[in-house]
């Protein structure tokens, strides 16, 4: 009798804040490439919908898991998604992308002081604990020997690159230690054959961006989503550490580095989010 051998495993992406804007188009463009999804928000009826069109549409399979990376119970639950690791339970993820993030601005000493720790929780506190999780089982299964491709994606934000933002100015804080103790551990699992990527983009049209949408910004300021996923995808199978999507963005991040911390100061009167 011929051995038939088991048909190769679907790769698993888990992505968090998957129920609108970059990290939907994340799960769209993932389910086109084959992956198995985990789908993470905090609006379980949106996620259900887009679990369905990725059935219909790419023959996806979809789990649904509605958290508030805000709160201590919804980071544990999707933490412990992220460390399975057996034959017999739920597929390892292959690709976390920590997309979720909150984006509140307003001078710092008008904000809502719970307001500012729920940012801090859901942009810098989740993407630590998950990359935590997820990381150690990524390693593990690389010195057992598979193959596939395994990693991080941390949606970060050009508005960690300026020197200075005044009106965003714990949003961008928390961009750029998210850039920052991303690339490190970039390097920490490349040996391992690890990749970790920052994606840096600067405005998109999501929820987030909808003010600066309605401010009369420029449409040349926009990066298309599309785009944004897609570049984040390419320099995450490259094994490259950060990527900036958009000629004009990858301009303006030559610029922020060249300008003179003082001449960036004495301009930044406008105040802008990212």
């Amino acid at each position: 009798m011929r051995h038939m051998s088991a048909p190769p495993r679907s790769r698993t992406a888990l992505v968090t804040g998957a129920s609108s804007g970059i990290g939907e188009q994340f799960a769209r463009d993932l389910a086109e490439r084959g992956y198995a999804l985990v789908l993470v928000a905090r609006r379980a009826d949106r996620l259900d919908a887009l679990a369905a069109e990725l059935a219909d549409r790419f023959g996806t399979a979809a789990e649904v898991l509605s958290a508030d990376l805000g709160a201590p119970d919804g980071t544990a639950a999707v933490e412990e998604r992220l460390r399975a690791d057996g034959p017999d339970g739920p597929a390892p993820v292959d690709l976390l992308v920590n997309n979720a993030g909150r984006g509140d601005g307003g001078a710092f000493a008008e904000q809502d002081p719970d307001d500012v720790e729920h940012m801090l929780d859901v942009n810098v506190r989740a993407v630590l604990r998950l990359a935590r999780a997820v990381l150690p089982v990524q390693i593990a299964r690389r010195e057992r020997g598979e193959r596939d491709p395994m990693g991080i994606i941390n949606v970060s934000s050009m508005a960690g690159e300026m020197t200075v933002n005044p009106g965003g100015s714990v949003y961008g804080a928390t961009k750029k230690f998210v850039t920052l103790w991303s690339e490190s551990v970039a390097l920490e699992a490349a040996p391992h054959g690890v990749h970790v990527t920052a994606v840096l983009p600067g405005f998109v049209r999501t929820d987030m961006t909808r003010a600066v949408q309605e401010s009369g910004t420029p449409d040349a300021a926009f990066v298309p989503k599309e785009r944004i996923t897609r570049d984040a995808l390419r320099a995450w199978a490259a094994g490259r550490t950060s990527v900036v999507p958009g000629a004009q963005y990858k301009l303006a991040d030559g610029l922020l580095r060249a300008i003179p911390r003082t001449l960036y100061k004495a301009v930044a009167g406008r105040r802008t989010v990212l």
